[in-house]
């Protein structure tokens, strides 16, 4: 791993923007460079160590074999969270493998911090692989579903 400097005035201007913003996480990126603050909430122990600077890039999970992230109908997670297959609990899944999808329909939802960010189809076609079951931690990148 390489390492770098810390800018401490970068680090400081992220946790005063958590506290302003009331946000538990906050991370910077730029080139190989990136640094993560959080802070405890209130579902979190006080053990948890504010501030926290993170020097490693961000893994990004592996896809499955035969299916990398650049295959032409990956649908891959735009951000860390959990993905949901279905509106509600309970609820028809937003979509099943053979289902016919049309570009820009809602595939999933990802929840993070707490908001729910609806995961579209980047095309049309035909669901062949739905690669995360409902409530799946998610890592960005990681391939979420095959649509051919």
């Amino acid at each position: 791993m390489a390492s770098f400097d810390i800018d401490g005035d970068l680090v400081r201007k992220l946790a005063d923007l958590l506290r302003e913003t009331g946000l538990s996480e906050i991370e910077f990126a730029e080139g190989e460079k990136r640094i993560r603050v959080t802070r405890p909430t209130a579902t979190q122990a006080v053990a948890v160590h504010a501030p926290v600077a993170v020097a490693a890039p961000a893994p990004v999970a592996a896809a499955p074999a035969g299916k990398p992230a650049s295959h032409p109908g990956a649908v891959t997670s735009p951000m860390v969270g959990t993905a949901y297959t279905a509106p509600e609990p309970g609820a028809t899944a937003f979509v099943r493998v053979g289902d016919t999808v049309k570009a820009g329909q809602t595939v999933l939802i990802i929840e993070a911090m707490k908001v729910m960010n609806p995961i579209k189809a980047p095309r049309g076609g035909t669901v062949t692989e739905i690669l995360v079951s409902d409530a799946q931690p998610v890592e960005f990148g990681e391939v979420l579903m095959i649509i051919e």
